[in-house]
């Protein structure tokens, strides 16, 4: 079986298939690329032949290279990856120049691109590199370049082509942020040449085959006198271009994250050179970013680990467990847009509250989101009609009868949950699973109020829920396959992941986070400049800063955290010097971003103004401050110091859940894969070390777990042949 076929109507045109056998939507490998060749090659040589279309036999043209084989590229070392790069060039110029005479450009065979729907990565390089572009008005197909969302870059051919067909700068969105568009956007912008009705696509692409000429068939860069669009880099304009371009990186990157480096090196270069040079440039880039363990880490985390999470890595073997009926207890703003996302999903809900009126404002809370997407043009009027439908807003627990899932969303504490519990098994049948969402009570002791505590286990869903991808699954002492099952396949239906872990206090996520706040606040209260603890935070590549991030989650909620842990833990409790801070915070009224007051101060209309020069008033400023890598060590390790623990302690029992749920929950540093991938590109033995220090200095929150002491001994990695390569 192979992945590209070819067959020659009556007229000609000979049509390359690409169908990978098994996979619902087409990915390039090596085998692929090298099929594609050596069918180009023989519709080139045959003289019966006047042109070629190639296309997909699947609904989609294709989702990208396989990220499987893009990793295992750097197992051959640069020179083979730089090799691997080149021979892709030289399929695709060989389609770029299509058999034209290289003095003349002419005598070549047409070659069109026809996508009947989704393309993406290399399943638009290919087309890229096509003489014309046809593209099914299909709404739904994403037409792109996502390569930098995964800590790489377009590699074969895609930068160079996009930026020789559209400039620099209009070109940048889809470079440097992974913009996608539709069909039709991706027209407008001048990515695809034509858009036509589906049913027309083939028939379209071969009659351009048939008509056209030897100057249709020449590529701009390849024609005498080609100048780039937006100017050239050395040019006046260009070079306005080129130096806004390398500011907006920089700021957006802080400069962790070497693709986006990468490709602007590889924009700039390859500007000043011919075509087949600057293809030269972006291999060598590519293979740069390749061979930086950065980018190992995040395609690891952010694709490999990340789908097979969401294809149930680790789901117990149940039958399925989709969800047909749910039901919400709490129209708050957490149990209102879990309500949301699963309407969203075509499952029926039952969205409880102690009034109607309650109820009513939770669904409410739907069509808010949804009269959002009509604005934006995402959703019509009958999709929200649809979804609407879904929601029943009720304050009858009777309601929920024929519900085999409940989602329980009510104040954190364990006497009103307990109540809910209580109510709600009253009415529903007894294979009915019912989840928890809480942040920081252990499900073991809310399941308690269970008549079946093998069916309770906890969901926390991060927010706001409809943006959020993480789902985090707590699996209480009690807690049975089917739960924990029926928790995976829900939260497969509602399009987010999840990482099932352990019963302990915080579970995961919040015992990674609540350290990294405290931190940050207890350098404030020994004089640290608080700009330098935000920004040492944003230069490592946090998205928030420790107080920009309790700011968000509200200073009262840290004191009800540190109140009820400092009452469950007694004289072992540890932040003393950090509720000094916040509990001064919340005197003063400084409740954080809702309240217009916080670590930072805000306008009227609740924008961030800058940080509180008020706070100086009771912490000063010492005079002298620490080095930048002491803070970003502080911060850094009070996050994974724990995520080891909770691994040694079995609350978390893989790896690639702590990395997915670390980037996806609370944004770890993402070019670094993750909290067990930063140790890896770290080395354990360095690690320790700088624990030690860190240890001696601050105390024992920063020991060293013997789990990485020990793989420190024995040169090992989280991952198996991880290389350690920081300092």
């Amino acid at each position: 079986m192979t992945d590209f076929t070819s067959t020659t109507d009556s007229d000609g045109v000979a049509v390359i298939t690409w169908d990978v056998p098994g996979k619902s939507m087409n990915v390039m490998s090596m085998e692929g690329f090298a099929e594609l060749n050596a069918l180009v090659d023989a519709a080139l040589a045959d003289p019966g032949v006047k042109g070629i279309v190639i296309t997909s036999g699947k609904k989609d043209f294709a989702g990208g290279m396989d990220l499987n084989v893009i990793a295992g590229m750097r197992a051959g070392g640069a020179q083979a990856i730089f090799d691997g790069v080149m021979n892709m060039h030289g399929i695709l110029r060989k389609i770029e120049r299509a058999g034209m005479d290289p003095k003349t450009l002419k005598g070549g065979k047409p070659i069109a691109a026809a996508l009947p729907g989704t393309a993406l990565g290399i399943g638009l390089e290919l087309p890229l590199s096509c003489h014309r572009i046809f593209a099914a008005d299909n709404p739904k197909a994403k037409i792109g370049l996502p390569e930098i969302m995964v800590g790489i870059f377009p590699g074969a051919g895609g930068t160079t082509r996009l930026v020789r067909k559209m400039g620099a700068m209009i070109a940048a969105p889809f470079l440097l942020e992974g913009k996608l568009s539709d069909p039709k956007k991706a027209k407008a912008a001048g990515i695809v040449d034509e858009v036509v009705a589906p049913e027309e696509l083939l028939a379209r692409a071969k009659d351009w085959v048939l008509n056209a000429t030897d100057a249709d068939l020449v590529k701009p860069w390849d024609a005498k006198g080609y100048k780039m669009p937006g100017g050239a880099p050395y040019s006046a304009q260009g070079f306005m271009t080129f130096v806004g371009a390398s500011a907006m990186v920089n700021g957006k990157t802080q400069g962790v994250y070497p693709a986006a480096k990468a490709l602007l090196s590889a924009v700039y270069e390859g500007a000043l050179v011919p075509f087949d040079t600057a293809l030269k440039i972006e291999a060598r880039q590519f293979t740069s970013v390749l061979m930086n363990p950065s980018a190992t880490a995040m395609i690891r985390s952010l694709f490999i680990n990340k789908e097979a999470l969401e294809k149930g890595a680790n789901r117990p073997q149940v039958p399925d467990q989709k969800v047909a009926k749910l039901g919400v207890i709490g129209a708050g703003m957490m149990g209102a847009g879990i309500a949301y996302v699963a309407a969203n999903a075509g499952i029926e809900v039952v969205l409880i509250d102690a009034t109607q009126e309650a109820a009513d404002r939770g669904r409410a809370h739907s069509e808010s989101l949804l009269d959002k997407g009509m604005k934006r043009g995402k959703v019509t009027a009958e999709k929200k009609a649809e979804v609407l439908g879904r929601i029943t807003a009720t304050a009858d627990y009777a309601a929920l009868a024929g519900c085999d899932l409940i989602v329980e969303a009510v104040f954190e504490d364990p006497k009103v949950k307990a109540e809910v519990t209580a109510k709600v098994e009253a009415v529903v049948g007894a294979d009915c699973i019912f989840a928890t969402n809480t942040s920081t009570l252990p499900i073991t002791s809310l399941a308690k109020a269970s008549q079946r505590p093998e069916q309770f286990i906890g969901i926390h869903f991060f927010s706001p829920v409809d943006k959020m991808m993480l789902v985090e699954i707590i699996r209480g002492k009690a807690t049975g396959d089917r739960a924990v099952a029926k928790a995976l396949d829900f939260v497969r239906q509602i399009r987010k992941t999840p990482i099932v872990v352990n019963d302990a206090r915080f579970f995961y996520a919040n015992r990674c986070i609540i350290p990294y706040i405290n931190e940050g606040i207890r350098m404030v209260a020994e004089g640290v400049e608080p700009a330098l603890v935000e920004n040492a935070a944003k230069l490592v590549g946090m998205p928030l800063g420790p107080l920009q991030l309790v700011d968000e989650t509200s200073i009262d909620l840290g004191v009800k955290i540190a109140k009820a842990t400092k009452a469950a833990m007694g004289d072992a409790y540890p932040d003393g010097a950090v509720d000094e801070v916040i509990f001064w915070m919340a005197d003063q009224g400084r409740m954080g971003r809702k309240a217009n007051a916080g670590f930072y101060a805000y306008s009227d209309k609740g924008e961030r103004l800058g940080l509180w020069d008020g706070l100086e008033a009771c912490y000063p400023v010492a005079e002298a401050q620490p080095e930048l890598a002491e803070v970003q060590h502080r911060l850094l390790m009070a996050q994974v110091l724990e995520a080891v623990r909770a691994l040694e302690e079995g609350v978390l029992t893989d790896i690639r859940e702590g990395d997915v749920g670390a980037i996806l929950g609370w944004g770890f540093a993402p070019w670094s894969g993750g909290p067990f991938g930063w140790l890896d590109i770290l080395g354990a033995a360095r690690a320790v070390e700088i624990c030690d220090v860190l240890t001696e200095r601050f105390g024992a929150r920063f020991a060293a777990p013997k789990l990485l002491r020990d793989m420190a001994a024995k040169g090992q990695s989280f991952y198996p042949g991880a290389t350690a390569q920081a300092a």
